[in-house]
């Protein structure tokens, strides 16, 4: 179906290929379950993702960039997280509308500007850009439904909260939307899935022994980042899992320092801390030939 669909209208691929990179995925299939988990969620924020998405994709068009990066959907993750993100934080108003269209282009001209500078830096364009419009909605339209990790709706914590984190990368809280983003990392590569899924475990422990809000938990709050963390450095080596549970603990105190001081994190504690986590594996790794160098 999705060959005959690429064959036909190829745009459609595409942009399910850019909702599959929110979880760096690049399939069809998985950018098709992850836009159905956002409608489950919210049939405005599925909207407000295809959308932003499209609006991504054509401006990477329209500027001529690289046609192999925007058959992979490089050019549409960012843009579709800004599209979801201020229709979670805003009510869908026009002037919200045309925000997501002006944000999704500037997420990826930023996107394009870091590629081609070659420096990683995952969904820090919709992360900029989403608090730079935040920001400047900010005395202009009360957010509808921000949650912060301090003022969340009381609930118990159970076994579902590995799987929530993997619903609130894309700020959906139900367990349904949740399974059905694992689903999604599932088919396409089933040892990120199961990466994501220990990191998220892994993650609530720590938090609970930190002492987190047992409700923040319980949502996936203190998961979704270390899913994504762990989803780059998934690998079959022993060393793949270190860098992964590195990772993962930078991601969490990232967290807790951005939520003392009361931001909205967003997914800005992956970001850091996977650049953080690949600069430190590219130092050891140096370290490692120059002594097998020095040695031989």
């Amino acid at each position: 179906m999705i060959k005959l669909i690429e064959n036909r209208f190829p745009f459609i691929i595409i942009v399910l290929k850019g909702l599959g990179q929110i979880m760096l995925q690049e399939s069809a299939y998985s950018g098709l379950f992850f836009l159905i988990g956002i409608f489950y969620g919210s049939t405005t924020m599925g909207f407000a993702a295809i959308i932003a998405t499209c609006c991504g994709t054509i401006t990477a068009q329209i500027l001529g960039y690289d046609k192999t990066e925007i058959s992979k959907g490089i050019y549409g993750f960012s843009a579709a997280l800004v599209g979801v993100a201020l229709t979670f934080y805003y009510k869908p108003v026009l002037t919200i509308a045309l925000a997501i269209i002006i944000g999704a282009a500037l997420a990826t001209i930023l996107q394009h500007w870091f590629i081609v500078k070659k420096i990683p830096v995952f969904t820090f364009p919709f992360i900029l850009v989403t608090w730079l419009l935040m920001c400047f909605f900010e005395n202009l339209n009360p957010i509808a439904s921000a949650i912060s990790l301090n003022d969340v709706t009381p609930i118990n914590l159970d076994f579902t909260f590995p799987l929530k984190g993997f619903g609130q990368v894309m700020f959906q809280e139900s367990l349904f939307a949740s399974i059905i983003f694992f689903i999604g990392v599932l088919i396409c590569s089933p040892i990120r899935a199961f990466y994501g899924l220990i990191a998220a475990i892994v993650s609530g422990v720590l938090a609970i022994l930190f002492d987190a809000p047992t409700e923040g938990i319980a949502m996936g709050l203190f998961g979704y980042n270390a899913v994504l963390c762990a989803i780059v450095f998934a690998g079959n080596r022993v060393t793949d899992g270190i860098w992964a549970f590195i990772a993962v603990v930078l991601s969490l105190v990232v967290g807790f320092v951005v939520n003392f001081y009361q931001l909205i994190p967003l997914t800005f504690p992956f970001v850091l801390a996977t650049c953080i986590a690949l600069a430190l594996q590219k130092l050891v790794n140096k370290w490692l030939v120059n002594k097998s160098d020095f040695v031989l």
